[in-house]
Parts: C-alpha cells; sequence; structure tokens
C-alpha cells in the first residue's frame, strides 16, 4: 500500500507560545487540547485529522540555526481549497511579515513563508487534473513567478483545486508506469 498523503508534521520551536499563535492567526489553525505539557497539537479548518500540525518546546532554544541547505527538514507544503483562499493566505502572511515568495510550478501555486522559528513551509493551491497537461507543457522553465490575479481570471477565485485523482495526469512526462 504506497503513501496517501502528508497526515500531520511535528516541529521542534523555540518558543511554544508564539509558534502556536503564530500558526493559528496566521493559517488558521486551531490549538487543540493539549496532551502533556510542552507541547501543542494544531488542527487545520477542515480537517478530521487528530492533529495535522504538533509543536514541541525545543531544549535548544535559539531559532534559525540550521542553515539553508542542511540536513533537515527542508519545508512542510500545506493545501488550500481555492485561490481565493491562496490569496487570503497570502495577505496574512504579508501582514505578519513571513511571505518569503510565491511561485507558478504549472502543476501548483504556492506561496512560500517562514515562521517565527525560520522554519520555511509552503501553501498552494493545486491546479485541476483536468489543466495540468496543458499548464506543464506551456511552462518554458520549473518556476515562474506567481501572478495571482491571472490566476484567479484563468481559473476563477472558487475554483476548488485538487486533490490529484487521474494518475495518468503526468504520464505525458514520465511516460507510462
Amino acid at each position: 500500500m504506497p503513501i496517501h498523503r502528508l497526515n500531520h508534521a511535528v516541529l521542534f520551536v523555540s518558543d511554544l507560545a508564539r509558534s502556536t499563535d503564530f500558526y493559528c492567526g496566521v493559517l488558521g489553525f486551531r490549538a487543540l487540547p493539549q496532551a502533556f505539557p510542552g507541547a501543542a497539537f494544531l488542527q487545520a479548518a477542515d480537517s478530521a485529522n487528530d492533529h495535522d500540525l504538533g509543536l514541541f518546546q525545543s531544549r535548544d532554544a535559539a531559532p534559525g540555526a540550521r542553515r539553508t541547505g542542511s540536513v533537515g527538514l527542508y519545508h512542510l507544503a500545506w493545501e488550500v481549497d481555492t485561490l481565493a483562499e491562496l490569496g487570503r493566505v497570502r495577505d496574512r502572511l504579508a501582514e505578519a511579515g513571513a511571505l518569503t515568495g510565491a511561485s507558478n510550478h504549472a502543476s501548483t501555486k504556492a506561496l512560500y513563508a517562514r515562521d517565527p522559528d525560520g522554519l520555511e513551509f509552503e501553501v498552494c493551491w493545486l491546479v485541476p487534473d483536468a489543466a495540468v497537461v496543458e499548464e506543464l507543457s506551456a511552462m518554458t522553465s520549473p518556476t515562474r513567478p506567481l501572478d495571482l490575479d491571472a490566476e484567479i481570471a484563468k481559473y476563477g477565485a472558487d475554483t476548488r483545486g485538487g486533490p490529484r485523482t487521474d494518475p495518468t495526469v503526468w504520464q505525458h512526462l514520465t511516460g507510462p508506469a
């Protein structure tokens, strides 16, 4: 049985309360009743998971000590349902001073940000399966700057993206399985 999708992520953070406030206030997670001291368990708004993000107080309280490109977690990615929601997340991340980039990867439209400890994460909208091949065929490079207004004009603000349900979408790139 293959892996289906990311169920949850767990991060060590330098300031548990600050990180909990960030993920709840900026990305809309909700804190669940704590199971034990030194930890917070957060759930995404429409999730049925027991938790989507676990935060543990680090014994090493030095934020940002990890160098970019060093061994360890690079980033996590969460999906949103619509481009309108991606726009709302972009605005909240910008207001929080956390937004670091926005990219068009053809099959996804992505925002990049850093939490208070400098841990990078992505929030993305998945292009619907029916449009992925066209998007990938039109790409001249693997990544372009994201023009969210243009994507909304193309797909509509409230068009639901993903999840990927058609495994043949990628065959034109990789060949038959």
